[in-house]
């Protein structure tokens, strides 16, 4: 039975008394937000009725579709076992413990060793934490620096904020620890750095390599830790690398005792076709990988960082007498989320969901393209598999950004479809179980929304 909600006593209630991420102030106190209550499978529903298609997956997240009911029976049956117990020390639990081997036979190369946290912010903190610590414990007590790359995305934790290189993230915010950063170009076909604009795809994977071993010689290699990347940028707005770009950066990092992390928070459990895109897509495998996001769905909050053996075999010795790996959370391998995390995994390999990417992903790429490229706003459209991101212009030439992408959400949004607006981007994410039917009629309002914004202009 479907619950009945007050709209306007739920809709004053958040927005007298709830912060959200990354509110726009000029228009929250007066508009509010528009209240989801209810979702199922590609679908979500608001409290006053009316349906949308989810072409955001929620946050990027929501991998399986809404509303599994197989879902809220393992969630239901662990609770009803235990829903959780601390795991300090020398305790664990089954979900746990199977999540963990599950997901060390699953990863490439010899990434064995299963950290959880509850998301993807707190999974790349803590890396950079244990990267710290397996310098100082190999006698490098120097090695600090981290390079990431304008507009990547890795969090909004302090230090994971810090990581982050979307300036716009952190306007009037401070960067933690900022002599520890330092940012180099985003691996971006479209917007490229002075000096790249005309090279080819292979020269200008070599420039960007080029430019990260530059920069770990200005600042000498002994003094940088690790090197932070997203196999294909989400929040900066759904940037492809170079063709090449991932195999060449890796080469330079392992030459200079570099680590490298993959963020994957976006892009595993399905988004590319892939388990994990690091290997399978761009031949490269990390010594750290981070998780989050499509690990549980997005069913109930979970994350990991999963570290490898050498990594491992450093941080597992003991350190001191008496001492102990001081990191943890209090819900560090929740069962619950395990659990739930197992169950998803179960079902993206049972129903072959990953099939249904590698099998409409080109199409929704292709015909999203040629459906959108001539709109007069629009300056580029791109992706791979279910990550698209589109840039909005004033003029093609130029380039000149153009700052309408609300205007264009709430044109979708009338006519029931949820995109992402970014400033002057929209990005499309959608659940791995959409169909044809479903990216068609994402296409056909994308095209009309657009048509209206320019034709407003």
């Amino acid at each position: 039975m479907t619950q009945e909600y007050n709209t306007q006593q739920l809709w004053q209630q958040d927005k007298d008394h709830m912060i959200h991420p990354y509110t726009d102030f000029s228009t929250f106190k007066e508009d509010g937000s528009q209240v989801i209550t209810g979702a199922e499978g590609n679908y979500v529903v608001d409290s006053e009725g009316n349906r949308f298609l989810d072409g955001i997956a929620g946050l990027w997240c929501v991998n399986i579709g809404h509303g599994r009911k197989e879902m809220a029976d393992a969630i239901h049956k662990q609770i009803m076992d235990m829903q959780y117990y601390n795991p300090f020390g020398h305790t664990t639990n089954a979900p746990a413990a199977q999540l963990a081997a599950k997901l060390a036979e699953m990863t490439p190369g010899d990434l064995n060793h299963v950290f959880f946290t509850c998301g993807g912010s707190v999974s790349n903190d803590t890396a950079l934490r244990v990267i710290h610590y397996y310098h100082n414990l190999n006698g490098k007590p120097n090695k600090k620096k981290i390079i990431s790359r304008n507009n990547g995305y890795h969090g909004s934790t302090y230090f994971s904020a810090s990581l982050t290189g979307i300036q716009g993230c952190k306007d009037q915010f401070d960067d933690i620890a900022q002599d520890l950063f330092q940012y180099v170009s985003a691996a971006d076909m479209y917007r490229r750095p002075a000096g790249a604009e005309n090279l080819s795809e292979e020269e200008y994977a070599q420039y960007l390599a080029d430019e990260i071993e530059n920069r770990i010689l200005a600042l000498g290699a002994d003094n940088v830790a690790a090197f932070i990347m997203e196999p294909v940028m989400g929040a900066g707005g759904v940037l492809v690398a170079p063709k090449g770009y991932h195999k060449k950066v890796s080469e330079v990092c392992k030459k200079y005792d570099v680590l490298v992390i993959a963020d994957e928070v976006v892009t595993a459990f399905g988004r590319l076709g892939q388990w994990f895109s690091c290997e399978s897509e761009f031949d490269f495998v990390p010594d750290v990988l981070v998780v989050a996001k499509g690990i549980s769905s997005g069913y109930i909050p979970l994350g990991a960082a999963i570290f490898n053996k050498k990594i491992y075999d450093v941080i597992s010795q003991p350190q001191s007498e008496g001492g102990v790996l001081s990191l943890g959370f209090t819900y560090t391998g929740h069962a619950t989320a395990c659990a739930a995390a197992l169950k998803n995994i179960e079902i993206l390999e049972k129903e072959n969901i990953l099939d249904n990417v590698k099998e409409l992903g080109p199409y929704l790429q292709a015909e999203m393209k040629a459906a959108l490229i001539d709109n007069p706003i629009v300056g580029d459209v791109r992706g791979q598999g279910f990550m698209l991101g589109i840039d909005l212009v004033a003029d093609k030439t130029t380039k000149e950004s153009l700052f309408v992408a609300q205007k264009v959400f709430d044109k979708c949004l009338a006519r029931g479809v949820v995109i992402r607006p970014i400033a002057c981007k929209i990005v499309v994410s959608p659940p791995l179980t959409l169909t044809k039917e479903n990216i068609d009629t994402l296409i056909s309002v994308l095209k009309e929304s657009l048509a209206e914004v320019a034709a407003e202009l």
